[in-house]
């Protein structure tokens, strides 16, 4: 699969070296809105054409997939463009910062019989596979509580989007897509009721504090900010062990993945996992495998997000419908 990258930010960089380095996978252009600026990324990427335009990058005969880094506001857009150009869409998280708009991103994937995979890495890794294959055969017993925490002191750069609302700014649909989506990754289901609340600085949510409520009796915290150091952890709690990752958004550099079980008489398991979840991530969707999972979690996600911003609105716990 030969794939075309919109948008030159800091992210790119990492997302471009994985996919250069998958099998079957071929980086042949990247697209800015300045062609100085398309110019110097293809120079420092090894990309071999640099392209001023999305919409040309789009309509390159080299380009079957496109990765869309690009601000969250901007994702609708340009991924309904890509998917009416016939391309297969890796879209950056959060998918839309709607769900309205995630929704019409399927619905024109769907239309156009292209592939749509969110880059929500964490979820491809064999190492999840296995946490849910022990949810799934109840080695922790009843679960009933999760806790999840994702924070990055003050991670920004000059005229970074993270500090601009109207693109999407802010801790809750860039660091929440994570604590949430953990939530609903280990539940398999949305929750009934959601309340939060939220620490504001320079306009946006600095750090976000939220309970959820499930069926079943199960509920869960999570916490996200740029405020705080950096923590990328969760424990799922059940009856009769709990599971705890300290590192599940991305492994820490220079480190296996890892994770522990703990038992309810004080005896903990360790256990260590290697691969790239990026590489299996961009593998996946250069793949024929299904991936109406992971477009199922993703628009679960953005529901979530969306009933936690009308709570941080009305001041109030949020039903979802």
């Amino acid at each position: 699969m030969r794939f075309g990258v919109i948008g030159t930010g800091r992210i790119t960089r990492r997302l471009v070296a994985d996919m250069q380095s998958t099998d079957n996978v071929e980086v042949t252009a990247i697209g800015s809105r300045s062609l100085d600026r398309a110019k110097w990324c293809a120079d420092q990427y090894g990309v071999a054409s640099a392209v001023e335009g999305y919409q040309s990058l789009l309509e390159r005969d080299d380009v079957e997939a496109v990765y869309i880094s690009l601000p969250p506001s901007l994702h609708a857009h340009w991924s309904i463009a890509a998917a009416a150009a016939g391309k297969h869409i890796l879209c950056e998280k959060p998918l839309a910062i709607s769900t309205r708009q995630a929704i019409e991103i399927a619905e024109a994937c769907d239309r156009h019989h292209v592939r749509l995979l969110d880059a929500t890495a964490w979820l491809h890794h064999e190492r999840t596979d296995t946490f849910a294959a022990w949810i799934a055969d109840g080695r922790l017993g009843k679960i009933g509580h999760i806790s999840a925490a994702v924070s990055f002191y003050q991670p920004f750069q000059s005229n970074d989007h993270r500090l601009d609302l109207e693109l999407g700014g802010g801790c809750i649909l860039d660091l929440g897509w994570y604590t949430c989506g953990l939530a609903r990754f280990v539940t398999g289901r949305n929750p009934r009721a959601v309340w939060a609340d939220a620490v504001w600085r320079q306009g946006v949510p600095q750090r976000l504090s939220a309970i959820l409520w499930f069926d079943d009796d199960v509920t869960a915290t999570v916490s996200c900010g740029y405020d705080t150091a950096t923590r990328k952890w969760f424990e799922v709690a059940g009856s009769t062990a709990s599971l705890i990752c300290d590192d599940f958004t991305r492994p820490w550099a220079d480190r296996p993945a890892r994770c522990w079980i703990h038992d309810a008489s004080g005896k903990v398991e360790s256990h260590k996992f290697e691969g790239s979840q990026e590489r299996r991530m961009i593998a996946r969707l250069a793949s024929d495998v299904p991936l109406g999972a992971y477009l199922t979690q993703a628009l679960d996600t953005q529901r979530i997000l969306e009933a936690i911003d009308h709570s941080l609105e009305s001041k109030q716990r949020v039903e979802l419908g």
